[in-house]
């Protein structure tokens, strides 16, 4: 067995927040929603491509947030713009953990799952 990639992470929401989602997954981070060929029922989960990978989002009924330690971090290209993006949408950013090589931030989406953003950093010397 040869394990070459992650296919999806999933992540749960309060069922009945699919806009807020749908919005900041697709117009605030620029991720694409993939749709199965159907059309989308109560229930169903929201699925959004990053790259080669898929992110599901899935509604629950008792939605309960993750701890902390727990999150999904994307590299990106051209942080800074991301990073102008969710500050004029009034999203708030947590930059105060910084990454030897890296800029990077974290923020939470409209269900409270914490997501990192970093992008690498040639200007800064890196130890790893």
């Amino acid at each position: 067995m040869n394990i070459h990639s992650i296919h999806h992470a999933q992540l749960a929401f309060r069922a009945g927040d699919e806009a807020q989602i749908r919005r900041f997954y697709n117009q605030l981070i620029g991720l694409t929603e993939f749709k199965a060929g159907h059309q989308p029922v109560s229930g169903t989960p929201l699925r959004f491509v990053a790259g080669q990978q898929r992110i599901d989002l899935v509604p629950t009924d008792n939605w309960q947030p993750n701890p902390i330690p727990s999150h999904l971090a994307f590299e990106v290209q051209d942080l800074p713009s991301l990073r102008r993006r969710l500050l004029s949408a009034e999203v708030e950013l947590e930059e105060s953990r910084p990454l030897v090589g890296h800029l990077r931030f974290y923020v939470k989406d409209p269900a409270g799952n914490q997501l990192e953003f970093l992008e690498p950093d040639a200007s800064q010397a890196s130890t790893v």
